[in-house]
């Protein structure tokens, strides 16, 4: 009896091991999704930009310019070009900043006269795009919308042989143009990449209308270093109050470009 009464125990134990054996099995864990990450790439940039069309100041009639983009790197007195790209998922904004200053003078007519002209364009945008549902390999192509704000000044100081004939003139416009458009990015393989943005505005908010194109080809040297070269063109056709800009502005692109 004893001895039925130890085993009793020894049974029993053995008879509830696989019962904890299967408590302690391991459960399965669900699949947490990784989390979005910001993405962000900050350019600097240089645009070699020629300017062609028409031009009126002062209530004077609108006079006709053909600038090369060599004539404008000739005359020029200081630029400042750069933009900032995030995106976080199907999400990106992108601001731009653009400031160049061209200056000129010299001798006019024959009496001895002196010019000496001075030009001062910031352009900034800004826009926030979402990507498109398209199932195309290493293709992201985003739709967009934005602003493009413009500021010129132009400072005009004539002394003329004849002091009754000098003036200085400092003009100063201003305005703001709504835009809608596409970005598109594609990845030739993991160096190789193409960039092209393009869109369109004014709707006489503040231009009658304004358009932008865009495209570049880059290399990625590194995962944070990349260049590109390409070619940017900006139309804009304003007029108010007796000021005429309807210029085109086109030229070659290069940019270096910082991932992080």
């Amino acid at each position: 009896m004893r001895a039925f009464c130890l085993h009793v125990p020894l049974l029993l134990a053995a008879m509830a091991a696989p019962a904890a054996a299967a408590d302690l099995a391991p459960q399965p864990v669900e699949t947490v999704a990784p989390a979005e990450a910001w993405r962000f790439q900050a350019t600097l940039y240089g645009w070699a930009a020629g300017v062609s069309g028409d031009v009126g100041v002062l209530g004077l009639p609108p006079k006709s310019i053909d600038i090369t983009p060599w004539d404008a790197i000739e005359h020029l007195q200081g630029a400042v070009m750069g933009s900032f790209l995030a995106e976080y998922g199907n999400w990106m904004i992108l601001t731009d900043l653009m400031w160049v200053k061209i200056g000129s003078d010299g001798p006019i007519g024959s009496n001895g006269g002196q010019i000496d002209f001075v030009q001062k364009q910031l352009t900034a945008s800004a826009l926030v795009g979402y990507r498109l549902p398209l199932d195309i390999p290493n293709l992201q192509l985003s739709a967009t919308a934005g602003f493009r704000y413009q500021h010129l000044n132009v400072e005009l100081d004539f002394d003329a042989a004849d002091p009754q004939f000098s003036f200085d003139a400092d003009r100063t416009k201003q305005w703001i143009d709504p835009t809608v458009g596409l970005s598109l990015h594609y990845d030739f393989n993991d160096r190789w990449f193409l960039n092209a943005l393009g869109d369109i505005g004014g709707f006489d908010v503040g231009s009658n209308l304004t358009a932008q194109g865009f495209a570049a080809v880059g290399y990625n040297w590194t995962k944070t270093i990349s260049t590109a070269l390409g070619y940017r063109v900006i139309y804009t056709d304003y007029e108010k109050d007796g000021f005429v800009f309807d210029t085109t502005q086109q030229g070659v692109f290069t940019s270096l470009g910082v991932h992080f």
